[in-house]
């Protein structure tokens, strides 16, 4: 009797473990300010047990939803030392089942990371684009989409491990930050290399590698001096991801009642988020709406998700050892939750940073989305995200070189209207600057694969006040019109990234002129960058451009550079006179591009369709 009463226990037993299909976050760290961990259960009818833990950790909530399948079990980790811990399941007050649950030591010095900044030059990649390092993981059982690379919108195979094996061409190149476009497992049957549709948040996707193979890309860029960047998606889940497919609650979600299956698109009407004058509807149209059909709209009003995106977001930071976030459709989010969840992440970490995506065409309302903004305050919010993405500048560098003659408010006077508002943000360092990223044209493609007009732009990204940020690919003159051939052209591989490519372009031998013109350039300018503290905190000073010619002066007490853009197509002759108040004293400068001494007594002469970086 006893063996079988022993039997039908162990049975009993069992049968608990195997309701319990997953714990989220599946461990944590002692020694956190995020302390109080909300642990997520779920299995089937898990609702119908009651928790405790057997030692020292407290429970301090549990909450039960609409949805059997779900527990969600508040733990106090304050002072709790590292080890493993044991959950316990109960039913009519008797140990039914047994679930082990681990505090992990921390890194020493974790909270005081350093996060990227305006020292640091980020290089943004697509990793099923980039390279292919494992050719075994292309394809992969647990995942739908197969690789096919002859389709643009397809599944192409790079990943972490191809990434990894050419970080010393980053580093070569100047890059110093690292941003790939999402790593999470994208399940979708069709277009799911990019990666924003994710499945499951506590998983690398299997076609890239493994949690732990990202953890590595992460050492492996810290042994070069080099920092990782997560895209982050709060926005939206995949329509596939598990909890999607069996919602712990109804809001957990947008869910409209009048849409296909909860959907309704956005409006894409992000002003709604502040305009004083909007209706309600529109607000929710904009906020509430799916991004896509397949992007089910995340609710972070409800304080569960909020919670579970807060924690998952810490997770990725110290299990990856993480240097900044990329948020993307950042103003897309209920203001108010992504403001607390980006407030969390950054009590967390105080050195830490965060780049918001905020798509808008004027300065004034993406000042509104900065930290401590003057604007946000007229309405009493503060989103605590220390950086914004400056996209009225990239606006301006898609026409502008085009335009060889100065209107009043044309050719080079964009750039200078663009910075005439800098006033309008409260940290005009912290504003992420680029000419081009996988949602936008390849900049090489507007302007024809110029080098005279790349160079012009790379001087501008490279000497300008903020983040800078190049796309891969740029630096090669890599071109892509996606409204003609739709995303995928704008992705193209990296030539070299796949064994057989004719061409390898992470070779200086394997490159064809033309690229090796672009590479060059990008190189001198990226590693020049690295050491001038005038570039990355100085102040700025610009002069209204005169005949397509833009001139600004980037200094501290210590140093100054001057900057001379040309885009007028004829030689133009500068009477230097007008920048006294910049030049002082100073006879004569280097030009950081020709490698030239310049003299700055009395006039300069600049080439047409030419940049200068004259370092006095």
């Amino acid at each position: 009797m006893k063996n079988l009463i022993a039997i039908l226990m162990v049975f009993l037993t069992m049968t608990v473990f195997a309701q319990v299909e997953k714990i989220e976050p599946p461990f944590w760290w002692a020694g956190m300010q995020h302390s109080d961990v909300q642990l997520m259960l779920y299995g089937k009818d898990i609702a119908q047990y009651e928790v405790k833990f057997s030692n020292t950790i407290q429970i301090s909530d549990v909450v039960k939803t609409e949805n059997p399948n779900y527990l969600f079990v508040t733990i106090n980790t304050k002072n709790v030392a590292a080890g493993t811990y044991e959950l316990q399941f109960l039913k009519d007050k008797k140990v039914v089942g047994k679930q082990s649950f681990e505090l992990k030591a921390r890194r020493e010095n974790s909270a005081a990371r350093k996060g990227f900044d305006s020292s640091d030059l980020i290089y943004l990649v697509m990793p099923d684009r980039f390279a292919n390092g494992n050719s075994d993981n292309d394809s992969t059982y647990d995942t739908v989409e197969e690789v096919n690379r002859t389709e643009l919108s397809g599944r192409h195979g790079g990943d972490i491990q191809g990434i990894i094996n050419h970080l010393d061409y980053l580093h070569e190149l100047g890059v110093t930050a690292l941003w790939s476009t999402p790593l999470l497992e994208d399940n979708e049957p069709i277009y799911s290399y990019h990666t924003y549709a994710q499945s499951d948040y506590y998983k690398i996707d299997p076609r890239y590698g493994s949690n732990d193979d990202y953890k590595r890309l992460a050492s492996e860029m810290h042994k070069r001096d080099m920092k990782l960047i997560m895209d982050y998606v709060t926005n939206h889940w995949g329509s596939k991801h598990w909890m999607i497919q069996d919602l712990p609650t109804k809001d957990w979600i947008h869910y409209w009642d009048s849409g296909d299956n909860g959907f309704q698109r956005s409006s894409y009407r992000m002003t709604t988020q502040f305009d004083s004058n909007a209706s309600e509807a529109d607000k929710e149209a904009c906020m509430n709406g799916w991004f896509d059909t397949t992007m089910p709209d995340i609710n972070q009003k409800n304080p569960l998700v909020l919670n579970y995106l807060i924690q998952n977001a810490i997770w990725w930071v110290e299990f990856a050892d993480l240097d900044g976030f990329r948020v993307d459709t950042y103003s897309y989010n209920d203001k108010e939750g992504i403001a607390k969840w980006t407030k969390a992440i950054m009590d967390e970490y105080p050195n830490f940073n965060i780049a918001g995506e905020v798509w808008m065409h004027n300065q004034a309302q993406m000042a509104y989305w900065q930290k401590d903004s003057k604007i946000g305050a007229i309405d009493n919010y503060n989103s605590h995200l220390p950086t914004v993405m400056d996209f009225t500048l990239h606006d301006a560098l898609m026409v502008m070189f085009a335009e060889d003659e100065q209107g009043w408010d044309k050719g080079m006077l964009r750039a200078y209207e663009n910075f005439a508002n800098d006033f309008l943000y409260p940290d005009i360092n912290n504003i992420l600057v680029f000419a081009g990223n996988h949602d936008t044209n390849r900049i090489n493609e507007i302007y024809k694969a110029d080098l005279n007009t790349y160079k012009m732009i790379m001087t501008m990204i490279a000497t300008v006040r903020g983040i800078p940020q190049v796309y891969y690919g740029d630096e090669l003159g890599m071109g892509g019109n996606k409204d003609l051939k739709g995303d995928g052209d704008i992705r193209h591989d990296f030539p070299g990234g796949w064994k057989g490519d004719p061409i390898n372009a992470f070779t200086a031998e394997g490159r064809t002129p033309g690229q090796t013109g672009f590479f060059e350039f990008s190189k001198k300018i990226f590693n020049w960058r690295k050491s001038k503290s005038a570039i990355h905190t100085g102040k700025t000073m610009q002069f209204v451009p005169e005949n397509n010619v833009y001139v600004y002066f980037r200094y501290t007490d210590d140093e100054r550079v001057m900057v001379v853009v040309n885009n007028n197509p004829e030689a133009q002759t500068l009477k230097l006179n007008r920048f006294k108040e910049m030049i002082k004293s100073h006879k004569s400068g280097n030009d950081i591009i020709s490698e030239q001494q310049i003299s700055l007594e009395n006039t300069l002469q600049v080439a047409g369709k030419t940049a200068m970086i004259i370092e006095f």
